[in-house]
């Protein structure tokens, strides 16, 4: 059986790609924060699809945790095949308004946790083959704060790690979908239908998570769910930055 690492796995894109990954046959290493809502994911997982699931609680803005969930994707003994980087969490867009350690922790889960554990992944990866999977967003190709700076990066590194490392049997995508339902925007205090958004522009989190894993599988660098998202991301490629900025600063996150 493969084995897929996907980091926060609780909820939301990470607990759909759980499932849906579960269901294909997977066993699965769940990476969050808190460790109830893992175990209860994890024993719904092992009842209904008889995967072997283990979990791993860590905080990736620490370092000695992002440490703790290298060493075990490093673990030959016990081979991660695909690595699913989807931790994170969003900031009001008022860079300026924010808390500057709460900025700090942003670009630590964002970045550099996922350039460490891709780091883990790569060299545990090449030469057998397996998959990486970056969870970005459409925000990386449109301005707006520190956000799509950090998605931004993603995508640049994924495309160029991509073509780098497919010689070697390693390919890495970057997932970007638009807004999603999932527990993301709650997290951040918006109820939903307050979140500024239109209700044409919401995805469904099942459907980002079988068109991205369907793009990793056909080892494209990048996955744009959705038509009507394939449209934005061609439009801000030939827009001005100071129009496509503006319409990213309607919605409130």
């Amino acid at each position: 059986m493969p084995t897929a690492l996907i980091t926060g796995a609780s909820s939301g894109l990470g607990a759909e790609f759980a499932r849906q990954l579960a269901a294909k046959g997977a066993d699965l290493v769940l990476v969050a924060r808190g460790t109830d809502a893992l175990n209860a994911l994890a024993g719904e997982l092992r009842t209904q699809h008889g995967v072997a699931v283990e979990v791993l609680a860590a905080d990736l803005a620490q370092e000695s945790d992002v440490t703790r969930v290298a060493e075990r994707i490093a673990d030959a003994g016990h081979p991660i095949d695909l690595l699913i980087n989807n931790a994170g969490f969003g900031l009001p867009l008022q860079f300026a308004d924010n808390d500057i350690e709460d900025e700090v922790r942003h670009l630590r889960v964002h970045v550099e946790a996922s350039m460490r554990l891709m780091h883990a992944g790569i060299r545990a990866m090449r030469g057998r083959g397996g998959r990486i999977i970056n969870v970005a967003s459409v925000a990386g190709f449109i301005s707006r704060s520190t956000y799509s700076a950090c998605k931004s990066w993603l995508i640049g590194f994924s495309r160029w790690a991509n073509a780098e490392y497919s010689r070697d049997g390693v390919s890495v995508t970057a997932v970007c979908p638009g807004f999603t339902h999932t527990s993301f925007h709650a997290r951040m205090g918006l109820a939903p239908g307050h979140e500024g958004v239109p209700k044409l522009m919401w995805l469904d989190a099942a459907d980002v998570v079988r068109e991205g894993l369907r793009d990793a599988a056909r080892g494209r660098s990048v996955s744009i769910p959705s038509l009507r998202y394939k449209v934005v991301v061609a439009l801000s490629r030939v827009l001005p930055s100071s129009l496509t900025a503006g319409v990213a600063r309607r919605g409130r996150v």
